[in-house]
């Protein structure tokens, strides 16, 4: 049921959120290397989006069909929700570090130029996008050739909070200066 689906990606996205802290990483770095940081670290401690979403086990929710219009309405109850998640303001202009899986927006003869960085595979391809606290616009500096959608890499750059807009997802970050790199573990 396409509901269900979205019910357990969205708690699985809550929980998530829940754990912000327990393994927050350090948001500078020595000797001025980028800062590993982790996704946690860019989502508000006290962003706790289920208390929105009460009202639906007295719905009968979990017995919606797909076809259901509540099932709809419902969605574009979450990605409002989602596309409005608050992000961390203090992580603005940090030189970071961080994995994650390529959502190319653009790309051309020279390569690839725009994309999201997500962090999990198959987000933004697969309804519904994470939130927008958890999705990161680039913008390459020079088209860079390889890496295509679901490609795992880390990323390196200048984070800034800037809400962007596109076809894929709401980003609440960008990252400027970006390098990608193949993923190899830490």
């Amino acid at each position: 049921m396409f509901f269900a689906q979205i019910t357990r990606r969205a708690c699985l996205r809550v929980a998530a959120a829940a754990l912000v802290g327990a393994c927050a990483l350090p948001a500078l770095a020595a000797g001025g290397n980028p800062a590993l940081i982790s996704w946690d670290d860019l989502v508000p401690q006290d962003w706790d989006p289920s208390g929105q979403f009460n009202d639906l086990i007295e719905q009968g929710v979990a017995s919606w069909d797909d076809s259901d219009p509540r099932a709809q309405q419902l969605y574009d109850r979450m990605r409002k929700v989602w596309d409005e998640a608050p992000t961390v303001a203090d992580m603005g202009g940090k030189s970071v570090r961080l994995p994650g899986y390529v959502v190319a927006l653009e790309e051309g003869r020279e390569g690839l130029t725009e994309l999201l960085l997500v962090p999990n595979f198959g987000a933004c391809i697969h309804t519904p996008p994470p939130p927008a606290n958890q999705i990161i616009h680039i913008k390459l500096d020079k088209p860079i050739k390889g890496f295509e959608s679901l490609d795992a890499v880390w990323a390196e750059g200048t984070l800034e909070v800037m809400r962007n807009d596109s076809e894929m997802g709401v980003s609440g970050y960008n990252l400027r200066h970006a390098s990608l790199t193949r993923y190899e573990g830490l």
